[in-house]
C-alpha cells in the first residue's frame, strides 16, 4: 500500500477515490501542524497540498516521497527544481479553480458598484443612509480582461449576461480566437484607456511584474475600476498609491505576496479586500480534489504526465540544445513584437535532435510564451497551444541542407488589422556556446545571443555603422561584439551589437531616425 498525506481542508473525495482504488491508504489531517505531521508520515509515497509550502526541507523529510501533487493551478509554493533533485515528479490540476475565480470577479465588481460591503453595517446599525449608497449599474459598461486564459474567457462569458462591451488583451491569443468568444482584442494602452472595468488574469512572470504601472494607470478613466484576482507582483503598488485619488480609481483585491495573517501593505489603497479566496468554493475544492487524485492514480497505473509540471530532459537529449531551443525561440518572440498576437509557431530540428521533435515543442514554447513553464511535458504543451488557439508545426526535417544539429524556429504574428510578420531564427550550439545562425534572409551570423543586443535593418550604404556607433559611444555604451551581414537580392543589411548595457528609447528613436532604419530595436537576453 502507498501513503498518500493530504495535510490540508481538501474534499474528502481525493481520500475516498484513492481508498476505494486499493492501491493507497491516505492519512488526512487539517489540524496537526504541517512539519509535525510530516515527521509522523516520513514514510508517505505522495503527498497532496493546497497552498502549503513545501520546501526542500519537507522533501528531505519524506525519503520515500515520489509524487508531490498541488490541488490547484498554481505551484509557486513548491519548490519544483529541487522536487526533480530527488526524483519527484510534481502535478497541478490547472483549471480546476477556473469558474470559481470567474464567480469571484464578478461578485466583487457587483458588490462595490451597489456598495454592498458599506451598506450592510449601516442598516444594522440602524441608518438609512440610501443617499449615500446611491450605486451604479453594470450593464453596458466596457469591461478590459488582461488574459484571456480559462479564467478571462470566463469572465468574459460571465459578463456577457449583463450587456457589457467586452475587451480583451493576451499576446499569446490571435485575434479571430478572441472575437470568437466575443472580446474585442485591443493593445494593452487602448484596453486601459477604454474600459469601466479592468480585471487582471495574468501570472506573474519577470515580464509581467508591477505591469499594471504609472504608464496604464494614467491611461485610465477616471472613477474607473481595477480588479486583481491573479497574483500581487503584477501591480506596481507605489504608482498605484499615486494614481488612485488623482483618478478617483477604484481597486477591489484578492491576493498577496503572502498568504498569512497580519498587515497588509495593499490595505490604504484597495476598496475591497478579500482573503484570497478566488478558488475557495466547495465545488472548487471538490474538482481539484478530484482530479488530484484520479491524476495520481493515472500516473500509477497508465503512466500519464501531461500533468506533471517539473519534468527532466531526456536521455540522449543534451541540455545545451535544450536551452538553445528557449533562447532562440524567446529572441523571435522579441523580435516579433511581445504585444502582437501570436498566429503560428514552426520549428525544424536537424542532425540528431531531429528524435527529439516532440520533446523539445516544450522549451519552445516556453521561450515564446512566458507564461508556460519549462518544466511541463509535451501533453501540457499541445494543450496549452489548443487552449490558446495557436498553430504548431513541426516540419521534416532537410537534411540535405546539412544543418547538423541545428534548429530552425519560426514564429508568426499579426502585425496590425490585417497583416501577418514572420520571423525566422535559425540557431545551433558551437563549443558549447549556443549561437544564433540565422534571422530572416540574413544568414552566417553564429551570433551568441546574451545580454542586451541592438538589431537595425537598413538599407545598405557607407557610414551607417559609424553613425549607429556615434550614437551609441555617446551614450556610455561599449559594443562587445558585433555583425553585419549583406542580403543582395534586397540590398539590406542587418547590423547586430552585443551591448555592454542596454540602449534607451530615446537613443533608439535617435539612431533609427538618423538611418532611416527599416527596423530598429533593443532586446535583451
Amino acid at each position: 500500500m502507498k501513503k498518500v498525506l493530504i495535510p490540508t481542508k481538501l474534499d474528502g473525495i481525493a481520500a475516498k477515490i484513492l481508498t476505494d482504488n486499493g492501491n493507497y491508504s491516505v492519512v488526512q489531517d487539517s489540524t496537526t501542524p504541517f512539519d509535525e505531521l510530516v515527521a509522523a508520515n516520513s514514510d508517505s509515497y505522495a503527498l497532496i497540498v493546497r497552498s502549503e509550502q513545501v520546501t526542500a526541507a519537507t522533501i528531505d523529510a519524506l525519503p520515500q516521497l515520489k509524487v508531490i501533487v498541488r490541488a490547484g493551478a498554481g505551484y509557486n509554493t513548491i519548490d519544483t527544481k529541487y522536487a526533480r533533485k530527488r526524483g519527484v515528479d510534481v502535478m497541478n490540476t490547472p483549471g480546476a479553480n477556473a469558474n470559481a475565480v470567474a464567480e469571484e470577479v464578478i461578485a466583487l465588481i457587483l458588490a462595490d458598484m451597489r456598495h454592498v460591503v458599506a451598506a450592510d453595517p449601516s442598516v444594522r446599525a440602524g441608518k438609512w443612509e440610501k443617499k449615500n449608497f446611491m450605486g451604479t449599474e453594470l450593464s453596458g459598461k466596457t469591461v478590459g480582461i488582461v488574459g484571456l486564459g480559462n479564467i478571462g474567457r470566463l469572465v468574459a462569458k460571465r459578463l456577457k449576461g449583463f450587456d457589457c462591451r467586452i475587451l480583451g488583451y493576451d499576446p499569446l491569443v490571435p485575434g479571430d480566437k478572441a472575437r470568437a468568444s466575443g472580446i474585442e482584442p485591443m493593445p494593452l494602452e487602448e484596453l486601459f484607456a477604454e474600459s469601466d472595468i479592468v480585471t487582471l488574469h495574468i501570472p506573474e512572470t519577470d515580464s509581467t511584474r508591477k505591469m499594471l504601472s504609472t504608464e496604464l494607470l494614467s491611461c485610465m478613466k477616471t472613477g474607473a475600476t481595477i480588479v486583481n484576482c491573479a497574483r500581487a507582483g503584477i501591480v506596481d503598488e507605489d504608482a498605484l498609491r499615486a494614481a488612485k485619488p488623482v483618478k478617483k480609481l477604484r481597486y477591489l483585491n484578492d491576493v498577496y505576496p503572502k498568504d498569512i495573517e497580519g498587515p497588509k501593505s495593499i490595505a490604504d489603497v484597495a476598496d475591497i479586500m478579500m482573503p484570497h479566496l478566488g478558488a475557495s468554493t466547495k465545488e472548487a475544492n471538490r474538482t481539484a480534489a478530484k482530479r488530484a487524485a484520479e491524476e495520481l492514480i493515472d500516473l500509477d497505473e497508465r503512466g500519464v504526465t501531461a500533468c506533471i509540471v517539473n519534468r527532466d530532459i531526456p536521455d540522449g537529449l543534451d541540455r545545451s540544445y535544450c536551452d538553445l531551443a528557449w533562447t532562440i525561440a524567446h529572441m523571435a518572440r522579441l523580435l516579433s513584437g511581445e504585444a502582437n498576437p501570436i498566429r503560428e509557431i514552426e520549428t525544424s530540428f536537424y542532425g540528431k535532435l531531429e528524435p527529439f521533435a516532440d520533446w523539445l515543442i516544450v522549451p519552445v514554447l516556453a521561450g515564446v510564451c512566458d507564461n508556460f513553464d519549462r518544466l511541463n511535458d509535451r501533453k501540457a504543451a499541445i494543450r496549452f497551444l489548443e487552449d490558446a488557439g495557436i498553430k504548431y508545426t513541426n516540419r521534416k526535417a532537410d537534411n540535405a541542407k546539412h544543418y547538423v544539429n541545428s534548429m530552425t524556429i519560426d514564429v508568426l504574428v499579426e502585425d496590425g488589422a490585417n497583416s501577418l510578420k514572420r520571423i525566422s531564427l535559425r540557431g545551433t550550439v558551437a563549443e558549447s556556446r549556443l549561437m544564433v545562425a540565422r534571422i530572416n534572409e540574413f544568414d552566417g551570423l553564429y551570433f551568441e545571443p546574451q545580454g542586451p543586443i541592438l538589431c537595425c535593418i537598413y538599407d545598405d550604404r557607407p557610414g551607417v555603422i559609424a553613425a549607429i556607433s556615434r550614437r551609441i559611444a555617446d551614450k556610455g555604451i561599449n559594443i562587445e561584439d558585433m555583425r553585419n551581414p549583406h542580403d543582395p537580392k534586397t540590398g539590406r543589411s542587418l547590423v547586430i551589437l552585443k551591448l555592454s548595457q542596454p540602449v534607451d528609447d530615446a537613443t533608439l528613436a535617435e539612431i533609427s531616425a538618423e538611418v532611416k532604419a527599416k527596423s530598429a530595436l533593443c532586446i535583451e537576453i
